[in-house]
């Protein structure tokens, strides 16, 4: 009767400081999370000084963050979070005198890959295979 008054008690103080231990190998799925706006290279190349708000707004679209203690300064945020852990953190930043642009700088990420048609047959071919199946 003994034993098993302290089985009672023993099994779930076992029980409870096991699951303390295995919480760190079952840990949730963490999704990958892009935040802020994305302003690639491509994009900053077509930004040029003396553009209107309007003309930057339409080319890199609303900034993240619009400081009302610095009217003429816009800034864009970008993070990537993945499996939880911070990859990726990029700021860039436009200097407005006015409604002109009169500076920007800061970081970018890298403009997006075109892939080419390498094979130039290709079309040939595909336009002789239709034509051979008619």
């Amino acid at each position: 009767m003994m034993k098993a008054k302290v089985l009672i008690l023993l099994l779930p103080i076992a029980l409870m400081t096991s699951a303390c231990s295995v919480a760190n190998f079952l840990t949730p799925y963490k999704l990958d999370i892009p935040q802020g706006n994305e302003i690639t290279a491509d994009q900053v190349a077509k930004l040029k000084t003396g553009m209107t708000r309007s003309q930057v707004r339409f080319l890199l679209g609303t900034p993240l963050l619009n400081d009302p203690f610095h009217a003429n300064r816009w800034d864009y945020l970008y993070s990537d979070a993945r499996a939880g852990q911070l990859k990726e953190k990029k700021s860039f930043f436009l200097i407005f005198e006015g409604d002109t642009l009169l500076s920007f700088g800061g970081e970018t990420l890298p403009a997006p890959v075109k892939f080419k048609n390498t094979d130039a047959s290709a079309p040939q071919a595909i336009a002789a295979s239709a034509v051979s199946k008619e």
